[in-house]
């Protein structure tokens, strides 16, 4: 089996905020067309390491390569080569299904004649002609959810970021959610994605659970689970947690 190429590449990232360590000494590396987790309890500093990736924060310290783009000097190339999707923020509730994405695509830089035929192709794929002029603030938030993914990789991103994506749905649609990744890896999209749902876990080629800023624990979910001799990836949190 031919090893993948690696498309995130982390050595010691420190990040401080004054005397807070948010993130201590962070080392792993993330391959092409990976389903990489990112896991940990609120707090535990996900999200300051995310947005370092994205290229929206600087680190304090650490060599950080993203598709082998420096993050201290190379942030713009860095964002065009990403899809990013968040819990909190990822459309624009005050305009409809169509607009929402015409409008990615031109912050993407898409061309105009790509972004009205993906459009229309993204539209149909996803079911939502009837309700296509629909306002954000009016669909489910599960509809919402699909429709910030199929944005976030509407440009063919070499790697997508998923920070928290499926809080606050149910079970349901996060399962259904999942498939919407696995068609993306499957198109050799890499996956980076951040979630205290410790089943979802289960999904990933390899995770990473960080607790108190450090990363405690980095393998297959069999894994890990076989190492510390539990059945469940919660199990596992657990064990990490209360050591």
């Amino acid at each position: 089996m031919n090893q993948r190429k690696t498309i995130i590449s982390v050595n010691n990232l420190v990040k401080k905020f004054g005397g807070f360590v948010a993130n201590d000494n962070l080392t792993f590396d993330v391959h092409e067309g990976e389903i990489f987790g990112f896991l940990g309890a609120n707090g535990a500093g996900k999200t300051t390491a995310i947005r370092i990736l994205c290229g929206l924060s600087y680190p304090t310290s650490g060599k950080i390569l993203v598709s082998g783009f420096d993050v201290y000097t190379q942030r713009e190339e860095i964002k065009r080569n990403i899809g990013y999707m968040s819990q909190k923020f990822s459309l624009y509730e005050d305009l409809n299904i169509r607009e929402n994405i015409r409008f990615y695509g031109g912050i993407y830089g898409m061309s105009s004649s790509a972004i009205r035929r993906k459009t229309d192709e993204l539209i149909e794929e996803l079911d939502l002609s009837d309700i296509a002029g629909t306002l954000i603030r009016d669909i489910p938030l599960g509809w919402r959810q699909k429709v910030a993914f199929s944005v976030a990789v509407f440009h063919e991103p070499k790697i997508v970021f998923l920070d928290e994506p499926t809080g606050g749905v149910d079970p349901l649609t996060r399962r259904q959610f999942w498939e919407h990744i696995y068609r993306a890896a499957a198109r050799g999209i890499t996956v980076f994605i951040t979630t205290h749902y410790m089943d979802e876990a289960e999904y990933c080629e390899r995770v990473s659970i960080m607790a108190e800023g450090r990363i405690e624990a980095l393998d297959s979910p069999e894994n890990l689970k076989n190492n510390y001799g539990v059945k469940t990836m919660d199990e596992v949190f657990l064990k990490i947690a209360r050591k």
